[in-house]
């Protein structure tokens, strides 16, 4: 089995709030989003702006590091949309989530 690429991305939604989603094509993703065929939250707050985006091996890593995103309040996660802050937290992030699941 191939290992597709995911992203793992930060926007801006029109009325300045964040929204936080997985995809392979980022995009394409972010059109969805403001055609209002996105995620429920973010209909009728386009246009999105895409403020960081960080590359994962695999879907479930993606997944992983959305939710540990999505769990950071909302001034943690303006500081992610700088990208270099994103990438340093992502990689502090997989590393623990593969290291807790070996231990375990």
């Amino acid at each position: 089995m191939r290992s597709e690429t995911w992203y793992v991305y930060i926007a801006r939604c029109a009325d300045g709030s964040l929204y936080t989603g997985i995809a392979r094509n980022v995009v394409e993703r972010l059109a969805k989003h403001d055609a209002g065929k996105g995620a429920r939250y973010t209909r009728g707050r386009g246009p999105l702006t895409l403020c960081a985006v960080r590359r994962c091996a695999s879907q479930s890593a993606a997944l992983r590091l959305e939710l540990q995103v999505k769990r950071l309040d909302r001034a943690q996660k303006e500081l992610l949309t700088d990208p270099s802050r994103f990438r340093a937290f992502a990689r502090r992030a997989l590393r623990a989530g593969r290291t807790r699941r070996r231990t375990s």
